[in-house]
């Protein structure tokens, strides 16, 4: 397969963009190809400069950045030739099979909606991230800021998602289904928990396991937790500055060595017709390789169509609004 990368994202791109590459390559090894999007000649000064032959990659030259500040629909319009917006094209023609990026989350969000589109019957895409738990294995909360206002309908799709994604790409078999509230009891939280809360506790596309407090998100209570974007991209940056804190002041143990967001590289965009993966701006080339090694595992579990298929079984292309 064919895996984009958008050299010039990230806050220590394109010499960082590069590393990760090189790194990834040597994991990969010949069997798939890793095409390197941004400023070719900038690209080749670094690959030569870290004693890496250009050969080895598949270069395509792209003009353009696009800044984090930037207005996501504006730059892609204004600026054709972003390495973005060349990897949405690519990716639109078929040339590269997964596209990755560090760069502007916004920018990768609009432009799989309007190059790649969103999966037949897909409210809204969204985005998940990896909590460790305290007994091993792992919590995927969603949504981490891709849509910082949700309706009842769309946390309830948001679940239906992480279920699959948790099923297909991670292995967990039936995954449990968690509501993040102010309290367990089912009457708990404001209206937009009260109402996702009724959608999910009589579905049976999920294994809903009911509402998960803050202190449940590092137990083994649930494996997928659901929320709005706001309130999930807030727990998450939370929980990677306690790390950082920990990390500064010298303490270290094997739990919280898990929370280092550079095992995980990144995380795909659900619901749209694509793998399309989005890595943290601060990533350093180890999460630039991981970011890369995610989008060949999920692209090779066929996530896309599985999701496609499940909407078809379940019917909800149709049946969602009647339902709510």
């Amino acid at each position: 397969m064919k895996i984009g990368l958008d050299v010039m994202g990230g806050d220590f791109a394109p010499k960082t963009t590069i590393s990760g590459a090189i790194l990834a390559r040597q994991v990969l090894g010949k069997v798939d190809d890793i095409v390197l999007i941004g400023n070719k000649e900038l690209i080749c000064d670094e690959l030569e400069a870290m004693n890496s032959n250009p050969e080895d990659f598949i270069i395509v030259h792209a003009s353009e950045v696009i800044e984090m500040g930037e207005s996501p629909t504006r730059a892609l319009v204004q600026k054709p030739d972003s390495s973005i917006a060349v990897g949405f094209k690519l990716m639109k023609t078929g040339e590269i099979n997964a596209f990755a990026s560090a760069g502007s989350s916004g920018a990768m969000l609009v432009g799989a909606i309007y190059s790649v589109n969103t999966i037949q019957g897909i409210i809204r895409p969204t985005t998940t991230a990896i909590v460790p738990k305290v007994e091993g294995g792992f919590n995927l909360i969603m949504d981490v800021g891709t849509n910082p206002d949700a309706k009842p309908d769309v946390l309830y799709q948001f679940a239906i998602l992480g279920s699959l994604y948790a099923e297909f790409v991670h292995n967990i078999r039936t995954p449990k289904i968690g509501l993040l509230n102010i309290g367990e009891e089912e009457n708990k939280g404001n209206l937009l928990a009260q109402s996702a809360y009724n959608l999910m506790k009589g579905s049976q596309k999920i294994n809903f396991v009911g509402n998960i407090e803050g202190r449940h998100l590092f137990r083994d209570k649930a494996d997928v937790i659901v929320c709005d974007g706001f309130t999930g991209n807030i727990v998450l940056k939370q929980a990677e500055a306690f790390y950082r804190i920990l990390v500064k002041r010298g303490i270290r143990d094997e739990y919280l060595d898990r929370f280092n967001y550079e095992n995980y590289g990144g995380t795909p965009i659900l619901g749209v017709n694509g793998t399309v993966i989005v890595g943290h701006g601060i990533s350093n080339d180890k999460a630039i390789k991981n970011m890369i090694l995610l989008a060949k595992e999920v692209h090779e579990a066929g996530l896309t169509q599985k999701i496609k298929e499940a909407l078809v079984q379940h019917s909800l292309t149709n049946k969602l609004a009647d339902e709510i």
